[in-house]
């Protein structure tokens, strides 16, 4: 399978390894044929399909990197996820392989379901409750050990509110579209906190989760799959927000 970078192999990121990027600034993988390089790819996890192999290079690599290769997530820790979106439901996954306890956020009753069927042990829903953050930082009985965070500016406040003393956050997108946001200062150096950048990751790391996977026979949740020439309808249905882990395309 692809890599996000596919010039870093390993090591810390730098500008070179890190300035070409597939789909942005090199070519993707929506075409018939496509060149890369032997180090630009990785291994896939045994039995897995291909559609379930295109999932992991992007959400499931910056979910891994900011729990386990960042985080150091350790058995009986607690973690955080956001919605449903496909860094977070793998988070939910990669944490419960790893034996933590995990609070998630959604909107949905429904998806509050699924994702408690998956191993969530605590779902809030963050349209009920503004505060939610102070709400996971009570039932968690002090703060969570690591926050994937991917909303950015509306979600981070609450972030800082939901982690523990001395706790992690993996900052990892901007999902609700805002560049900019407010951060209560004093929480975050008074609490500690470690807050850290999380831009997927490198071929060693893609590989470590790839051997993970191998060991623990997780599977990528794929919530729809299109045809190859339905392009604009996937981008349409990701747009809407009804999707539950990933959307996939298909030849």
């Amino acid at each position: 399978m692809s890599m996000f970078f596919p010039g870093w192999t390993e090591g810390r990121p730098t500008l070179r390894k890190t300035v070409g990027v597939m789909g942005e600034t090199l070519d993707g993988c929506m075409a018939e044929w496509t060149c890369v390089t032997p180090s630009g790819v990785s291994a896939i996890p045994d039995g897995y399909s291909y559609a379930e192999a295109a999932s992991l290079p992007c959400a499931a690599l910056t979910a891994w990197r900011g729990l386990i290769e960042e985080g150091r997530l350790n058995i009986g820790q607690s973690v955080l996820v956001e919605g449903t979106g496909g860094v977070s439901i793998f988070a939910l996954q990669i944490a419960k392989a790893a034996g933590a306890k995990v609070f998630a956020t959604t909107s949905s009753e429904e998806k509050a379901e699924r994702m408690k069927a998956m191993g969530a042990d605590e779902v809030i829903n963050y349209k009920e409750d503004e505060k939610w953050g102070k709400t996971i930082f009570k039932l968690s009985g002090g703060g969570v050990d690591h926050v994937i965070d991917v909303g950015g500016g509306s979600t981070m406040r609450q972030s800082i509110e939901a982690v523990a003393i001395g706790g992690h956050i993996s900052s990892i997108g901007i999902l609700s579209g805002g560049r900019k946001g407010e951060i209560t200062f004093p929480k975050l150096f008074f609490k500690h906190i470690r807050l850290q950048g999380i831009a997927v990751g490198s071929r060693e790391m893609q590989q470590n989760l790839v051997d993970s996977i191998n060991i623990s026979g997780w599977k990528p949740v794929i919530d729809k799959s299109f045809a190859f020439d339905q392009l604009g309808d996937a981008f349409r249905y990701q747009e809407s927000g009804r999707h539950f882990g990933k959307i996939v395309l298909e030849w």
